[in-house]
């Protein structure tokens, strides 16, 4: 008996400190972190949203396998994506949504408004994702603005979401206001 115990302390006590490794945030805030969700085989959806940059196939198994109803990708049509993204996600089971946001000046309030009426189209979890998520925090720092968020708040969601580089023209939209 005192074997078989020290055989359970001696496999017990590695996984749990593998356990302690694991940081479940990398897959379950706002903006995930696409090579956490493949190794950990998990994500968790905030608010019925994920933001990510361009998820490959094993990502997008995951998310399927979460229950995720679609995949909005805010990606032009002539960005590359490296596989027909569109035929995985539909074979996958989720829908796939296709709302280009090219340059800049398309981060307005008006494509905003286009991805709120997309969000509410679906009652499961809705992965949402462009390159690198700048866009996605762009566009859903406008959203929250649109929501009745102050501006303070709507640019910190938007940070969550993976804003960067948008930041200055995410800044002036709201300075300008919803037309």
């Amino acid at each position: 008996m005192t074997r078989f115990i020290s055989a359970l302390i001696f496999i017990a006590f590695p996984l749990a400190v593998l356990a302690d490794d694991i940081d479940l945030g990398a897959v379950s805030s706002l903006k995930v972190d696409l090579q956490q969700v493949v190794e950990l085989g998990t994500v968790s959806a905030v608010d019925g949203v994920t933001s990510a940059g361009q998820p490959d196939e094993a990502a997008l198994e995951v998310f399927a396998d979460a229950g995720y109803a679609a995949v909005i990708d805010l990606r032009g049509p002539e960005e590359d994506r490296g596989f027909d993204q569109k035929a995985v996600v539909e074979d996958l089971g989720m829908h796939y949504v296709l709302l280009p946001i090219v340059g800049p000046d398309a981060v307005n309030f008006e494509n905003a408004g286009r991805l709120d009426e997309l969000l509410g189209q679906f009652d499961a979890p809705v992965l949402v994702h462009c390159k690198s998520a700048n866009r996605v925090g762009g566009l859903l720092a406008l959203r929250a603005s649109l929501n009745g968020v102050d501006d303070a708040a709507a640019m910190a969601h938007g940070k969550e979401a993976g804003m960067t580089r948008l930041e200055p023209v995410v800044r002036e939209r709201l300075a300008d206001g919803a037309e």
